[in-house]
């Protein structure tokens, strides 16, 4: 600690004392801030008491921690030795959600300084240095390198992408062999992921040095295949299965069963049995890969090599505006934050009333909070304004009174100085914005905002509220009626892409998850009798034998009972699933004294997110029957009984299927009967749809024509679960998110029946038709959409 003291005051800070001991899942670590500057505090993280720097999961939950002391920092965390440093740094930027910069530094003092250097100040300096040039040099130090790597990596993947589909033999079709590319190179970067954190055999190296051995094998007058006998074994028999037999432990190494559905054997791979990739397409792909480190968390690094899971969602993003045409554009992690939080957030609250709880304490109390939900950005540099430096004649034009305003205000046009606006402002933006501040402090204050729909009203973080509600609730009823709301809640993205809006919902539900697990544990440590409910789902998270950590146990509790998401672009569906995979892997430290390396398997999304269209099929059973009957009148009744039937097989087997996945087993025999069934059901259904638009030219060869184009795509069937309760009565999605793709009907290559806004001649229309359909009557949604949605005549049929 006296070593960083020392090192940043050579850089032109000052030292500070704060010191605070934090306990996290039991562990004590000491935190103390060594120097500060303009208020931008450094503190450090000693190691726990088995001399270990804390890992990924604890690391966030400490930045959780002083994050309620401190709004701005760094934290460096040590082991005893200080060996290992992991510098930490919050990134915040107005109008979107904060992201957690993580850099790996060598404990060396003289590349320690390089690598801090831009951090000093000089004397010269000291009389006008601000908070914001502070916070704008700790950003680029910090993480400058990140978007650049990122950006170098994917016109790299790009060229390579291309490559690798040259080597991939036994696929006529081009968009089954570019889906079958991406498939594939998915698979090895999660592996090239997992090895670095020694997942696969105790081996960083372990895919080049199995392509090494591999060849070997090969030999004169054999045929020894990397891809057939060697990858093919390692995804389908060693990651895809639980138990492998001695010949294939023996070729693969120790590995743990991760499940998922990533390794499955691929519908692909059904189809076409006779794929061949030559050796030279790994020996190429890995000599891409070594050049950069791979990293499960959100390290950047200080080499400017490292990659990490979000490089995925940045490849997709360009993968799909390079494929603007198909109306599909990748949208902003700000963009998704608002909308999800303003959707999700809200749903829970009105859905814990509607449940029983009482809400009135909690907006009696909200009055007493000041000004702590207004977010930063609104009332930076309000308490600034009564300095001495404040300029005058900007002063003068506050007074609407006195005469000659437009004079009085001529200076309000300049750009206003860092110290009291944001970037950008000029005078008259930045007076505004203090008078919104001065608004919403006073409603608050005086208990005009009442409702959570107040929040989004005055645009106040309502994701700081909801988790200070549940952190500070002595209400056990309303915290277990709240829980019940989470963890039910069912949230769609009926036009998915790679997932931007779904991990955007993950976001908003982790902390919520967490807080209700804190506080329902200080209501057992107070009553333990009283709150048995409460025991019996903390001894569920605590179940190590089930659950690596309690992180793991609430990113898989979300993604398998919260998050559902469709795409008519397969290759946007399984990169989704890819990065929600990583996402629970990230959590997990491989233990190799435990069965399957202490991991739990990851748990299967194949049937949360789905490919197809999500504008052509039956949204619901009504309209599915109503189409039978006016088009096979005589036998409309025997075919929905046997719809009927095959429904309740679904359902069934849905539910087997359920319980096997959340208790993380092997469930390939539930998997294969809920995939027999649904496919039994689609077929009854894809016969009756392709009546409906084919009429007259209904045959079998334009039947097949026409599925291949539509990819028709059954709520009913494929979501019965969701969109049915037990009694087989509709209840529909409680909260559906998204950005509708931007096309006019005469773009697109397929009809669509059955959707009114047809007629408006825009797509985006029919997706908010279709998700009306499928939502609850107390549903949210919340969608992107053009700004002619809601001032042109052809718009008002969705109006």
């Amino acid at each position: 600690m006296k070593q960083f003291a020392q090192l940043f005051n050579e850089l032109g800070w000052e030292n500070d004392k704060l010191s605070r001991l934090i306990e996290i899942n039991g562990e004590k670590y000491l935190i103390n801030a060594v120097a500060q500057k303009r208020g931008f505090f450094i503190f450090t993280c000693g190691a726990d008491a088995n001399g270990k720097m804390a890992n990924y999961a604890t690391r966030r939950k400490i930045d959780h921690q002083i994050n309620k002391l401190k709004e701005l920092y760094v934290i460096i965390f040590t082991d005893k030795n200080q060996s290992e440093q992991v510098w930490q740094f919050t990134k915040r930027t107005v109008g979107k959600p904060n992201k957690i910069v993580e850099t790996r530094c060598s404990s060396d003092p003289e590349l320690l300084y390089q690598k801090v250097g831009g951090l000093f100040f000089s004397i010269n300096e000291e009389d006008n240095i601000t908070i914001t040039d502070v916070l704008t040099r700790v950003e680029n130090n910090m993480a400058a390198n990140a978007d650049k790597v990122t950006r170098k990596f994917y016109e790299h993947f790009k060229r390579e992408h291309h490559a690798f589909l040259g080597f991939i033999k036994g696929i006529g079709d081009t968009l089954h062999k570019d889906w079958y590319a991406s498939l594939m190179l998915n698979r090895l970067m999660f592996c090239y992921f997992i090895q670095k954190k020694e997942f696969l055999d105790k081996n960083t190296n372990y895919l080049r040095d199995k392509l090494k051995e591999s060849q070997k094998l090969q030999g004169e007058g054999k045929f020894y295949s990397f891809y057939r006998d060697f990858l093919l074994v390692l995804f389908h028999e060693g990651l895809n299965a639980p138990l492998a037999d001695p010949s294939v432990k023996t070729r693969i190494g120790r590995i743990p069963y991760l499940n998922g559905g990533l390794f499955d054997v691929h519908e692909l791979e059904n189809d076409y049995p006779n794929i061949e990739i030559s050796d030279a397409a790994f020996e190429r792909i890995f000599n891409f890969f070594d050049q950069y480190q791979w990293h499960l968390n959100t390290e950047s690094g200080s080499t400017g090599n490292e990659i990490n899971p979000d490089v995925i969602g940045y490849i997709f993003e360009k993968y799909i505006n390079d494929r603007a045409q198909m109306g599909a554009y990748y949208t902003k992690e700000d963009i998704t934050e608002y909308i999800a939080k303003n959707c999700i957030v809200p749903f829970l609250f009105d859905q814990t009333e509607r449940n029983g709880a009482k809400l009135a304490p909690v907006w009696a109390n909200l009055a007493e909070s000041g000004d702590r939900y207004i977010y930063p950005s609104v009332k930076h540099g309000f308490d600034q304004r009564n300095d001495n430096d404040f300029p005058t004649e900007i002063t003068i034009g506050i007074s609407r009174e006195q005469p000659n305003l437009l004079e009085r205000r001529k200076d309000w046009n300049k750009p206003t100085p860092s110290q009291y606006g944001l970037p950008t402002e000029i005078w008259r933006e930045t007076i505004d914005r203090w008078k919104r501040y001065e608004t919403a402090k006073q409603h608050i204050e005086q208990g005009k905002v009442s409702s959570i729909n107040d929040f989004i009203t005055h645009n106040l973080d309502i994701r700081l509220f909801a988790e200070d509600v549940i952190g500070q609730t002595d209400d056990a009823d309303f915290l277990r009626h709240l829980y019940t709301a989470l963890s039910k809640v069912t949230i769609l993205d009926p036009t998915c892409g790679s997932g931007a809006f779904l991990f955007a919902a993950l976001n908003i539900l982790e902390p919520l998850y967490e807080a209700c697990l804190d506080r329902m544990a200080a209501f057992v440590a107070e009553n333990p009798h009283q709150h048995r409910r409460f025991e019996e789902i903390l001894a569920d998270e605590r179940d190590t034998t089930r659950h690596p950590n309690r992180q793991y146990f609430i990113f898989k509790k979300i993604i398998v009972q919260n998050l559902y998401g469709v795409d008519i672009m397969r290759e946007a569906t399984e990169i989704a699933k890819l990065r929600l995979f990583l996402k629970l892997m990230s959590t997990v430290e491989p233990n190799h004294n435990k069965p399957n390396m202490g991991l739990e398997p990851l748990p299967d999304v194949d049937f949360n997110i789905r490919a197809g269209n999500s504008l052509v099929g039956f949204a619901t059973l009504d309209e599915a029957y109503s189409v039978i009957r006016h088009r096979d009148p005589l036998f409309a009744g025997d075919t929905i009984l046997g719809i009927s039937d095959a429904v309740d097989k679904v359902k069934m087997a849905f539910t087997q299927y359920k319980i096997q996945n959340t208790e993380g087993v092997n469930m390939k025999a539930e998997k294969e009967k809920l995939k027999a069934e649904l496919k039994k059901l689609n077929a009854t259904l894809n016969d009756y749809l392709a009546r409906n638009y084919l009429g007259d030219l209904y045959k079998p060869n334009v039947f097949a024509d026409w599925l291949a184009s539509h990819q028709p795509f059954h709520w009913c069937a494929e979501f019965y679960e969701v969109l049915y309760d037990d009694k087989g009565k509709f209840k529909g999605f409680d909260v559906v998110i998204g950005n509708p793709p931007y096309l006019e009907v005469r773009e697109i290559k397929y009809k669509i029946l059955g959707l009114s806004t047809f007629e408006s001649g825009a797509v985006h229309n029919m997706c908010i038709e279709r998700s009306l359909q499928i939502i609850r009557h107390e549903g949210n949604i919340s969608m992107i959409v053009p700004l002619a949605i809601v001032c042109t005549q052809r718009m008002i049929q969705v109006q």
